[in-house]
Order: C-alpha cells, then structure tokens, then sequence
C-alpha cells in the first residue's frame, strides 16, 4: 500500500507504456510540448471532465470526470466517463434507486493502438474503481474519437498483473529520479516532446557530427 503523498498520476502509467523516457520527462523533469495531437486530445478530454455533466437516463447513470485512486497501485487521476448500469447483481448507490454496475470509459483522440499502453491505462483505472466501491469491474471501454467507435477491453489477470507490475516500475524510477536514454523508433514521429528529446542525437553516438550535420549543414 503507497501512503496518498507517494501517488503518481494515473494517466502517466499510458505514457511509460509507450515510453519511459517520455514518461521520466514529463513525470520526473516536469517538461512538456504541445503538438496537434496534443492539443487535439485535450479538447476532447476537456469536454469528457465536464463535471457538470451528470446524466441519468433509464437504466443509465453517466458521471464525468469522477476523481480516481488506488492505495495499492499508488496512483490517482480523474476518469472520463464512468457509467453506472442498474443491474441486480450490482452494488447500492447512495440517493438511487436499485443496484448498479460500473464500467469505465476512456476517451483517446486516435484509434486502436498496436501497443496496450490505453488499455492499461483503462485497467487501472478499474482497479481504482474496485477500491472505492468494492466491487468486481470485468470491463470497460476506450472511445475513440477518429473512427467513433468503443472499443471493448476485459480486465483479465494478465491485464491486471502488468498494470501493477508497471505501476511499481514508475514508483522505483520516480524514486530514483531517472531519466532512461532513448530508444529511437518510429512512434518518435509522434511524440510532442521529439525536439526536447532528441532521439538522433542520442542514436548518433558522436554529438560534433551531429551539430555539424543538422546545424551547420556539414557533410
């Protein structure tokens, strides 16, 4: 169990996925960069956190941007959207009729990665739902905005195991204050923070040829 002053942000565990020094740079060394993909992500999110938007619908409670956390994973954050099922092998909700089911959906501005750096993100924000209303979460949903379609993840052991496996791998670097070199890769092109990073510096081995190359146009 992390005591609340060690927790680190939810939606980092999405970014170590995908890569560590990404996730050491803006967790650890506090840096960040907008870029179109960045920026288009926020609109979206922005409108899924809009905590006013508290709907009820027949069977359907849809909260947003309800505020998340897991002493056993050390992490917290704010969900996009957690909607409530009335099912009778759900739990009580205070001020509502029935029993209630609970799945989590997360909203991404692409689609479907060939990673699971989303779907881990989702899982754990399951685990930190579990704890709160003590309950069993078996799935959730990742919405994605360029094709408008859910996406279906079930919250298997294997699942649930490499969240808490990378949840404690994040605590460890976050103690340690480290910074891991870069491991250049195509999905460079799309992180925001390529420039502050530097990944063909740090693969080119030889920092004057590099300067000669890129800066002064050396051969």
């Amino acid at each position: 169990m992390y005591a609340e002053e060690d927790y680190l942000m939810l939606s980092g565990i999405q970014h170590f996925a995908f890569c560590k020094r990404q996730w050491a740079m803006i967790h650890i060394e506090q840096q960040w960069a907008e870029n179109y993909r960045t920026t288009a992500g926020e609109i979206m999110h922005k409108k899924a956190h809009d905590e006013s938007a508290f709907e009820k619908r027949g069977n359907l409670l849809t909260v947003r941007g309800l505020r998340i956390s897991s002493r056993s994973l050390g992490l917290s954050g704010q969900c996009d959207v957690v909607e409530f099922h009335q099912d009778e092998n759900g739990i009580d909700l205070f001020g509502y009729e029935g029993k209630w089911n609970i799945v989590p959906v997360e909203y991404k501005r692409g689609t479907v990665k060939e990673n699971n750096a989303d779907e881990l993100q989702l899982c754990a924000q399951a685990v930190c739902l579990e704890e709160m209303f003590q309950m069993d979460i078996p799935e959730g949903f990742l919405y994605y905005g360029e094709n408008r379609r859910r996406h279906q993840v079930e919250f298997t052991s294997e699942l649930r195991s490499e969240v808490e496996r990378t949840a404690d791998k994040m605590h460890e670097m976050f103690r340690r204050g480290h910074t891991p070199g870069a491991k250049p890769s195509k999905q460079c092109k799309s992180c925001s923070l390529e420039n502050l990073c530097l990944p063909k510096l740090q693969k080119s081995g030889d920092v004057r040829k590099y300067i000669e190359k890129n800066i002064y146009g050396g051969e």
